[in-house]
């Protein structure tokens, strides 16, 4: 019997893992034909693609969430036109020179390499660490509304704030605009990757907030070239030596990259995780009565529940895998919400449980393109979860309606309400 799966589908957006569980069974390779895409489901498969950029190349991923799949430009129409306009006329900059741009996560190579030398140093083990009483501040700020019997919604109240004002202070981004960040960054979230937003992606909605995030991008990069401050934005500016230097297409593309990864995965995994716990309430006990266990009560939530949830990657050659010939040129999409849930990487995979510690987990993907942000999510997811964990014990979610955000790409809780339990 065959298995019948779209990655763009909003079918199974509430619970993807049973249908993980089928192709890896019945079709560890498939193919979609809605969408054009091969799936790789098994974690040793999808560790394979991701630790291959010479055949699996990532220039997919700007194609599939920029491009919408499609490697012709889009046909004239009214809306086209308005957005070409529009970015132009409130920015100096064409789309067509974004398209150009070097991006971190759709380069191969020495050009990756490069680029991720660049932001690197904004990452670095000691810059990271010494975030922490930062971090620690906000989240207390933001568990502060959490208050006797009175319902917190974790989202809106907690996991939305603490990273955005976190990635807007380490790029160097005035406090007054950090409402705009979150909001620009939903708006590019929505628009790749919800159904709605790849229908449409030059809605007036787009265009504007594009238009708008790209003006303020561009006016604070010519900026930090004049006076550089001690930020991100400064430290990629400052990159500014020989064929590799970054012109402005470059460096917006760069920060809009960080702006929006540098909050939705944080964001997805401080909702995903406490989500867990209240639908395991042993476990929340264990954590409750043994709160060294927040670290790898991390790593399992980031198994269990991949705030992202697949990436693209483009077939350089034709591929044999599993008797199935993928052929070159072709769109590959390694699960990694379907890797993580791998039984035959980790036994009982559908269990969640906080002493399992799966440190081989996919989450934060693999090889030259693993996360650049990963010590900082888990820095400021762990101490989110320190400043949430006195709170929780008592505490339950207020509807039973669970309700997720409409992305293909990640995934997270876009509400959550808790309240006393009765």
């Amino acid at each position: 019997m065959s298995v019948a799966y779209d990655p763009f589908s909003p079918e199974w957006r509430s619970n993807p893992y049973a249908k993980y569980r089928d192709l890896r069974d019945q079709a560890p390779v498939h193919y979609s034909p809605d969408s054009d895409t091969w799936c790789v489901s098994r974690y040793d498969d999808v560790l394979s693609v991701l630790n291959d950029p010479e055949t699996f190349s990532s220039r997919a991923m700007f194609v599939m969430l920029m491009g919408r799949g499609q490697t012709e430009p889009p046909p004239l129409s009214w809306k086209v036109l308005r957005f070409v306009a529009k970015i132009f006329w409130r920015t100096g900059m064409t789309p067509n020179g974004f398209a150009d741009a070097r991006n971190l996560i759709a380069d191969d190579g020495a050009s990756h390499r490069d680029l991720r030398n660049t932001v690197n140093r904004g990452f670095t083990p000691r810059v990271i660490a010494a975030w922490e009483p930062r971090i620690r501040e906000v989240a207390a700020e933001c568990v502060a509304g959490i208050r006797g019997d009175h319902p917190f919604e974790l989202v809106h109240d907690f996991s939305v704030p603490l990273p955005v004002t976190i990635i807007s202070e380490l790029l160097g981004v005035e406090s007054e605009r950090r409402a705009d960040f979150k909001r620009w960054s939903d708006v590019i979230v929505r628009s790749v990757s919800t159904p709605e937003g790849r229908a449409d992606p030059f809605s007036r909605e787009m265009t504007d907030t594009f238009a708008e995030l790209v003006r303020y991008l561009k006016k604070i990069t010519h900026q930090r070239r004049k006076a550089p401050a001690d930020d991100l934005i400064s430290a990629i500016v400052a990159h500014q030596e020989g064929e590799s230097g970054l012109d402005d297409y470059d460096v917006v593309s760069f920060v809009m990259l960080l702006l929006v990864a540098g909050n939705e995965t944080t964001t997805n995994l401080i909702g995903n995780s406490v989500s867990a716990l209240l639908d395991h309430p042993r476990q929340l006990e264990k954590l409750i009565a043994s709160p060294d266990l927040i670290a790898p009560t991390l790593e399992e939530a980031l198994r269990f529940d991949s705030p992202v949830q697949l990436l693209f990657r483009m077939a350089t050659r034709d591929v044999d895998l599993h008797g199935v010939t993928i052929p070159e040129g072709a769109t590959v999409v390694p699960l990694i919400g379907s890797a993580n849930r791998d039984e035959r990487q980790f036994p009982d995979p559908d269990r969640f449980d906080i002493e399992r510690n799966p440190r081989a987990h996919l989450a934060f993907g693999f090889g030259e393109h693993f996360c650049l942000g990963s010590s900082l999510a888990r820095l400021e997811a762990r101490c989110a979860m320190e400043a949430l964990l006195p709170h929780l014990a008592g505490r339950t979610r207020s509807a039973e309606d669970r309700e997720w955000l409409d992305s293909f790409l990640v995934r997270g809780p876009s509400r959550l309400e808790l309240e006393r339990a009765a």
